[in-house]
């Protein structure tokens, strides 16, 4: 049996828990669930599976019996091909040896930043709407996510002149996730570099989450620490798991400078040791090989992508074109519903599973977030029970 929660604080439990409210996005997974009929277009996870080519390496080094741990900041040949990677993409230099640990997903990598670098009380700038652990990722470390509300009319791309009056004297970083979750937003050059200009102007640390860099639609990706000056004092947050199709392999990274990385490594090194093995070779061969796999599925999204902004906008779902990630973020303010209440209807009604804007932060009520990670024909399907749905309305 399940126990029954308490309405008091349980003296047990630490005060900060309490300030962190459960994921909107597992709230609906969980309710996706016991319904085998919906669609769920809620969770951010690709229908790829990792191409064989790239797990095959992870295979072959348990072979090998290679299942020891790795050095804390992981695979040396890993950090040294992300480190290639990264230069050839983006024209940013990082050294392998102190500049680069390989951790359990970008959530790991979070956890250590915010644990290296907030003292109690600590300000943390957070655009939003943003994905959901951002806010709590601080919350855990003692620090205070300070938010700021991205514009729909802006295509919810945040600007300098947003931020700044938000900066106070208890302020330590700005931190950013572009290409956005949940609303698909890419940051403009010009907008970075007014955020960079106001980061060195008020001695401010950037940290950057670039998990969807690869996913990118006509349109540049700008990484932050390959702006002019940044690289010192931007924090790289990236990943394997949208670009490859590799959620389940848990391998993110961190890049930094030495003295910022030190820091962050020795959370990392209590908390978990190194990254798994096997996801590590795999991620190795990723870089190596997969690019043609990147493409592949870029193309696939993309295609997805017009699907969805294109039927949304017809059935009167006002939506701006993403031009990064997986997501759609359309208005439903013309349903006369609130976002939770459509959700709730939708999914029940229909069968078809997305998640309130609301459990983005401020800024996503009355949107929801639809991520096209199904396969076209099931998005095909979940739009013609959407457009049933709203019909009704």
């Amino acid at each position: 049996m399940t126990p029954k929660l308490s309405t008091e604080k349980n003296r047990f439990i630490a005060d900060r828990i309490y300030k962190v409210k459960p994921s909107g996005i597992r709230r609906f997974f969980g309710i996706a669930a016991k319904m085998p009929d919906v669609i769920s277009l809620g969770i951010g996870e690709p229908d790829f599976t990792t191409p064989q080519p790239l797990f095959q390496a992870g295979f072959d080094s348990v072979l090998r019996g290679v299942t020891n741990y790795t050095a804390n900041s992981g695979l040396m040949e890993l950090r040294e091909k992300l480190a290639e990677h990264l230069q050839n993409l983006y024209g940013v230099s990082y050294n392998p040896e102190g500049e680069i640990v390989i951790t359990v997903g970008v959530s790991e990598a979070m956890r250590c930043v915010f644990g290296a670098i907030c003292n109690p009380g600590d300000e943390i700038i957070v655009p939003t709407p943003c994905f959901v652990a951002y806010e709590p990722e601080i919350l855990f470390a003692d620090g205070i996510p300070v938010t700021v509300q991205c514009k729909a009319e802006n295509n919810f791309e945040i600007t300098a002149e947003e931020i700044e009056p938000r900066i106070t004297p208890k302020t330590k970083a700005i931190f950013i996730g572009y290409p956005n979750n949940p609303t698909g937003a890419v940051l403009s050059r010009e907008n970075a570099l007014k955020i960079a200009a106001l980061a060195e102007k008020h001695d401010l640390l950037v940290i950057s989450d670039e998990i969807y860099d690869r996913l990118v639609y006509g349109a540049e990706h700008v990484c932050f620490s390959a702006l002019p000056n940044m690289k010192e004092r931007t924090v790289l947050l990236g990943g394997f798991s949208k670009d490859y199709a590799m959620t389940g392999w848990r391998v993110g990274y961190v890049c930094a400078n030495a003295e910022l990385m030190e820091a962050f490594g020795k959370i990392h090194q209590y908390d978990v040791m190194s990254a798994p093995t096997i996801s590590q070779f795999v991620a190795l061969n990723a870089l190596e090989i997969g690019e043609p796999f990147v493409q592949e599925m870029h193309a696939e999204y993309n295609k997805r992508r017009k699907l969805v902004v294109s039927a949304c906008n017809e059935m009167g779902l006002d939506c701006f074109e993403p031009k990064g990630a997986f997501y759609t973020f359309p208005s439903i303010a013309k349903t006369g519903l609130d976002d939770e209440t459509f959700a709730e209807r939708l999914i029940n009604e229909e069968r078809v599973a997305v998640v309130p804007g609301s459990a983005f932060g401020k800024g996503g009520e009355n949107h929801v977030r639809i991520a096209y990670c199904k396969s076209y024909t099931q998005i095909e399907t979940a739009l013609e029970r959407i457009r049933k749905f709203v019909k009704k309305l």
